[in-house]
């Protein structure tokens, strides 16, 4: 399972929300760059980049901070929050993003997130598959749809989708730990599911939201996560850098 941790970006520095909401917002770092470069020295490769600036402006807007970590890392960044046009997808690929995930502009948009996945590939496009109560919500977690989590996930693995980060609203920012039922049951469900879906690829789940601590990461290996994004507990100390990295080292 690959540790993924997370830095969220408003007016270019580190910050964190609980819930998706951006009343609750702390600022953790002013230099992203910093943190990114802590990480790499701790043997992790990936990061999961969002752009919360633009999540809420429903276009790219921090992309300078993705083009500087990319540029002075080596780490594999997936970036997501607003991107909505080819021109916003095409700025994060030039300014190095690795994979992109798209959230809102599957449910919104489906023919444009469609497209992206024909022109990129799956290896390339991530599906943002954010829920509350098991529906999806889109537009920085301000509205939620009618979407139906699983039923969601599933129509888009037809389509090509192989990478789905999955965060459960309600844990996100708590540090109450994930849903692993939840996550499980997805596991099961679209697994079971690949053949009578005539699919290629089973479901490569990446979990997000609520890490506490240490000791979930192997439970979620164990059900099944492809990975598992880390963003608040590595900030307030629940999980440290050295705990990740023999976890990296050891699988």
């Amino acid at each position: 399972m690959r540790i993924i941790p997370a830095i969220d970006i408003i007016q270019g520095k580190c910050v964190r929300l609980s819930k998706g909401d951006y009343n609750t917002k702390k600022v953790y770092n002013e230099n992203p760059l910093e943190i990114a470069k802590q990480y790499e020295a701790h043997g992790i490769e990936y990061l999961h980049l969002v752009d919360l600036d633009g999540a809420k402006a429903s276009h790219i807007v921090n992309y300078k901070v993705l083009e500087t970590i990319a540029t002075k890392t080596n780490l594999k960044i997936d970036f997501g929050g607003g991107l909505k046009t080819d021109e916003d997808l095409k700025i994060a690929f030039e300014s190095g993003a690795g994979q992109i995930t798209g959230g809102s502009i599957a449910v919104k948009k489906p023919e444009v997130f469609k497209n992206w996945l024909s022109q990129y590939g799956s290896d390339k496009i991530i599906l943002g598959a954010d829920a509350n109560n098991e529906k999806i919500a889109i537009s920085g977690w301000l509205e939620e749809s009618d979407e139906e989590l699983i039923p969601f996930v599933k129509n888009y693995m037809k389509e090509g989708v192989s990478y789905v980060i999955c965060t459960d609203i309600a844990k996100d920012g708590m540090l109450q730990g994930p849903s692993f039922d939840l996550y499980e049951k997805m596991i099961a469900q679209c697994h079971s599911d690949t053949e009578a879906l005539e699919v290629e690829e089973s479901l490569k789940l990446i979990a997000s939201g609520g890490i506490s601590e240490f000791d979930e990461l192997p439970k979620l290996a164990e059900i099944g996560c492809e990975g598992t994004i880390i963003g608040k507990a590595i900030y307030e100390n629940k999980i440290s850098l050295k705990q990740l990295e023999d976890f990296i080292v050891n699988n």
